[in-house]
């Protein structure tokens, strides 16, 4: 039996290989195509349109694995089936459950490893792409240094922030509002200072030049100050730049920082906490159109490698469809954030019960 194991474990990832490296081909090409003219428009040259699709590859992988794990399963059974080899097993006394062993083995240690490559791998990339087309495409143009920051700090306190210097971790014109716990519409007290300069020593914020206002029912009281701490503020000058970054920049445990960051500022989290959750659902498809797919087409089929072909772009065509319209409601907060991430998984891991239980085995 471990000859058969060889046997199909080489055929099943020299298959997926294949049809990873065709459709990674076909992606980069078209969308080569696509932004080619801007990348000549910005004087981009060569080594940076190599670099940035360089950059880009891992997240087209991330796409795509499913694809090329769901085209090799189909394929080589397929093909087992049509040289009449997945007769012989089931002669032999090998079910349709021993013969998926070796499948369902590879899928595993891939979603495995397609767990911290999607976790860390393709983040760091996306974050490096995202910069040339910043630079070169004009797409998001966010810088770390910025105007016009604000940053609801706790429930609440607000932050309001004219200029921030990244290269001094120094902002200018702040300006910081408590409002009353029991009446959110109530301004308690308000700070404004000439700058704040971060103190990476003590790790706090350094207010410099500023009015103190609190209020009651009946008056206005108000300090000036020449430089004194901040107190506790919940952020520092990495949290600034992270503000900016999309989460398909940040890595598992940087997301789930800024997700907890979010929460305590009084944040709706519910899309982040679908997009955290997704970056460990979606690497186990692979899984689980291996399980859809070996069943499936261990019968044989007319039309061959075409009708194999053409059901493979179907199935996944469905499942990107059922995992954005589960997304929508995730991200509105209708579902919960975790249900949503694994909603399509668990469709289609269905089916693949429903298809494992009607072929002969």
């Amino acid at each position: 039996m471990r000859i058969i194991d060889r046997y199909i474990v080489r055929q099943f990832l020299t298959t997926t290989l294949f049809s990873l490296a065709a459709v990674l081909v076909v992606f980069i090409v078209i969308d080569a195509m696509e932004k080619l003219d801007d990348f000549i428009d910005k004087q981009a040259g060569i080594p940076i349109i190599f670099m940035y699709y360089l950059y880009f590859t891992p997240e087209i992988i991330k796409l795509i694995m499913p694809v090329a794990m769901l085209l090799g399963s189909l394929f080589v059974t397929g093909r087992l089936s049509t040289q009449n080899e997945l007769t012989s097993m089931k002669a032999s006394g090998i079910s349709l459950y021993r013969t998926m062993v070796p499948y369902v083995a590879v899928a595993l240690l891939t979603s495995g490893a397609l767990v911290y490559f999607n976790g860390w791998v393709v983040p760091f990339a996306n974050s490096r792409k995202f910069a040339i087309e910043r630079t070169y495409l004009h797409k998001e143009v966010i810088n770390a240094s910025g105007a016009n920051i604000f940053v609801q700090d706790s429930p609440t306190r607000i932050l309001s922030i004219g200029y921030f210097d990244d290269s001094r971790n120094v902002a200018t014109r702040v300006s910081i509002q408590d409002f009353d716990p029991g009446n959110p519409t109530r301004l308690a007290e308000r700070t404004d200072v000439l700058g704040m300069a971060w103190d990476s020593t003590n790790r706090r914020w350094i207010l410099n030049g500023g009015i103190r206002r609190w209020f009651t029912d009946s008056s206005e009281h108000l300090e000036e100050f020449g430089t004194r701490p901040a107190g506790p503020l919940h952020f520092d000058p990495e949290d600034l730049r992270k503000k900016q970054e999309k989460p398909d920049e940040m890595d598992y445990y940087s997301l789930g920082q800024f997700i907890e960051n979010q929460r305590r500022a009084g944040q709706e989290v519910a899309q982040w906490m679908v997009d955290y959750y997704g970056k460990i659902s979606y690497p186990f498809a692979a899984v689980i159109v291996v399980l859809f797919g070996v069943p499936f087409s261990s019968v044989k089929r007319r039309g061959g490698t075409g009708v194999q072909l053409g059901i493979s772009l179907l199935i996944c065509f469905v499942y990107l469809i059922v995992m954005k319209v589960s997304q929508v409601f995730g991200y509105n907060g209708d579902v919960n954030p975790l249900v949503t991430a694994w909603a399509a998984n668990i469709a289609f891991l269905i089916g693949a019960v429903v298809v494992i239980l009607k072929v002969r085995k």
